[in-house]
């Protein structure tokens, strides 16, 4: 695929919202109940592998970390996140227009 100019605006297919901020409190991470609370409430089935991304890659790590806290051991992390996936033109891209 050719990168594009710059980085589209949207989000990935499938694709739900978990801030990394939500996850921790006074620095430390939430209780496991307070955990699956917040991924649950955001969309996210813990019965089946999640896929973690962010910008970059990098703050999707403390996702991870929390649902590997929870026991869920099938994720991976897209390490190219929004910055490979959003400057791909063949890549497909929800905006607010069509939101899933």
């Amino acid at each position: 695929p050719e990168p594009r100019a710059g980085v589209r605006s949207g989000h990935m297919p499938g694709a739900h919202n978990v801030p990394f901020s939500a996850l921790a409190e006074n620095g430390e991470l939430l209780s496991k109940d307070r955990l699956r609370k917040v991924i649950e409430d955001a969309g996210i089935d813990l019965s089946k592998p999640v896929v973690t991304s962010c910008g970059s890659g990098v703050t999707a790590a403390a996702i991870t970390l929390a649902l590997e806290t929870l026991g869920h051991t099938d994720n991976r992390l897209y390490d190219g996140s929004w910055t490979e996936w959003g400057g791909l033109s063949d890549t497909p891209v929800v905006t607010g227009k069509d939101r899933q």
